[in-house]
């Protein structure tokens, strides 16, 4: 394999000539092999870095600092991998040491040497297009970084927000298939009052939709970026009115509604939208853990369970056990849950573990974000497509249930009075009777009448206030 000699201040190395990354890339390979997981695995990010690379080329070339030339190559070298090429050579560990001063040098030794090709030079000839000089130009790690991060967290969110409205419209389609299906309600896993098994859905399909507006609000944080910061925000190195320029390019670039922050020095230390994003990220998967323990419980049987409803038929639940079938979907889901809950205490340390003018703990940040949008993502999509549009319900079932219960008894306390429905409900309890019989039939404190107006399935799935 042919091979190039390139340097930096730590001295020489010698790298195969297939390949667009440089020295330090090389570098940061041998020194951080922790996850496994190369930048190539998030695009986003990746084509996030060469709009980044590409907005600094244009606005410095616009300033008069660098020669057009070598703008339009980087600009060429960047459209191709927002087109989705050379993603293979993003090749650095996502979680790393130095502030991500690995990614960016990743991306500039990349742009350089495809630029340096379409300019008709070979790899590594710098000093026609060098990866500091040029393509970092007017930039620090400290900038480029975290503004592709955020253009990249938006980006994903947004595939994140479909997911979520696909679920919740899902859960509400459900309501409405069940919307006649009349079952028990619980509180503390004990009976309560009746309900439809619609309403239950439904409910769901609400609190799901409510997290679409968090991830929004959490995106309006997201959206300021401090291009043009450079090192620590004091805009050392970058000409009067790049900030607001590059910016600019960006907005055009990306689509994204980016702002500028008001005050460089405070966005470049700071990362508490990532923290606020990381907690809306928990929120949402303790609600779906939740849905999911109750899909759960409510499948749970089928003979010795609650066995309310069917879940989609997976996969055989045993290798021991003939005819067993698992929960698996939405097992699979709370292990998302769980590692999301765990990120998120991670964003959390890495957050408050920043000095001074600097968060050196950005990319675990990036790495623990990025993970748990995209596991969310594929576990709301899992949820829906795997379980929940394929639920059916034992109506019948459900209905026995309602009517054997104690917990009927309930909307007697307006008529008899709460006393007297307790002494009802220990009765039925001690005696293995029905509310019925006993209320009806033995103490004749209602007329059959009136038991039919009060429970009939449409007043105990939409009751109304009877005397």
């Amino acid at each position: 394999m042919p091979t190039r000699i390139e340097h930096d201040f730590i001295g020489e190395l010698e790298i195969p000539n297939d390949k667009y990354y440089g020295v330090q890339t090389f570098r940061a390979l041998d020194n951080f092999f922790i996850t496994g997981v190369p930048l190539s695995v998030e695009p986003n990010f990746v084509v996030a870095l060469a709009y980044v690379k590409k907005a600094a080329a244009n606005t410095n070339k616009d300033l008069g600092i660098l020669d057009t030339k070598i703008a339009e190559a980087i600009c060429y070298a960047s459209d191709e991998i927002i087109k989705g090429k050379y993603h293979d050579q993003f090749v650095t560990d996502l979680i790393q040491g130095g502030a991500g001063t690995s990614v960016n040098m990743n991306a500039n030794e990349v742009i350089a040497n495809i630029a340096l090709e379409y300019m008709g030079y070979k790899k590594g000839e710098y000093k026609h297009c060098h990866p500091n000089n040029h393509v970092n130009m007017s930039q620090s790690t400290n900038d480029a970084y975290p503004t592709a991060f955020r253009i990249a967290l938006l980006k994903s969110l947004d595939r994140y927000k479909e997911a979520l409205n696909a679920l919740s419209s899902s859960l509400k389609r459900k309501g409405v298939e069940f919307k006649d299906v009349l079952k028990m309600g619980r509180t503390q896993l004990q009976d309560a009052v009746p309900m439809s098994l619609g309403s239950e859905f439904h409910g769901w399909g609400t609190t799901i939709k409510e997290e679409i507006g968090r991830v929004d609000s959490a995106k309006n944080l997201i959206r300021e970026i401090n291009m043009g910061a450079t090192a620590i925000g004091t805009r050392v190195n970058a000409p009067e009115e790049y900030p607001e320029l590059v910016t600019k390019y960006l907005i055009k670039y990306t689509g994204c509604p980016l702002f500028l922050a008001d005050d460089l020095i405070e966005a470049t230390s700071d990362t508490g939208a990532y923290v606020q994003l990381s907690g809306v990220l928990k929120r949402t998967a303790i609600k779906l853990s939740k849905i999911s323990n109750d899909l759960r419980l409510l499948s749970s049987g089928p003979r010795t369970g609650f066995n309310e409803i069917n879940l989609p038929k997976m996969q055989p639940g045993s290798s021991i056990m003939p005819g067993k079938v698992n929960p698996v979907i939405p097992e699979v889901v709370n292990q998302v849950a769980f590692y999301v809950i765990g990120a998120d205490t991670t964003v959390t340390m890495a957050a408050e573990a920043g000095q001074l003018q600097l968060n050196v703990m950005e990319p675990v940040i990036s790495y623990s974000l990025f993970t748990s949008i995209l596991y969310m993502t594929r576990a709301c999509d899992t949820l829906r497509t795997k379980a929940i549009d394929g639920i059916t319900a034992n109506a019948e079932h459900t209905k026995n249930m309602v009517m054997n219960s104690v917990g009927i008894v309930t909307l007697l306390n307006p008529i008899i009075g709460y006393e007297e429905s307790s002494s009802i409900a220990k009765e039925a309890l001690n005696e293995n009777k029905s509310v019925y019989e006993i209320a009806v039939k033995e103490r004749k404190l209602i007329t059959q009448e009136k038991w039919n107006e009060l429970f009939s399935v449409e007043n105990l799935i939409n009751p109304q206030f009877i005397l």
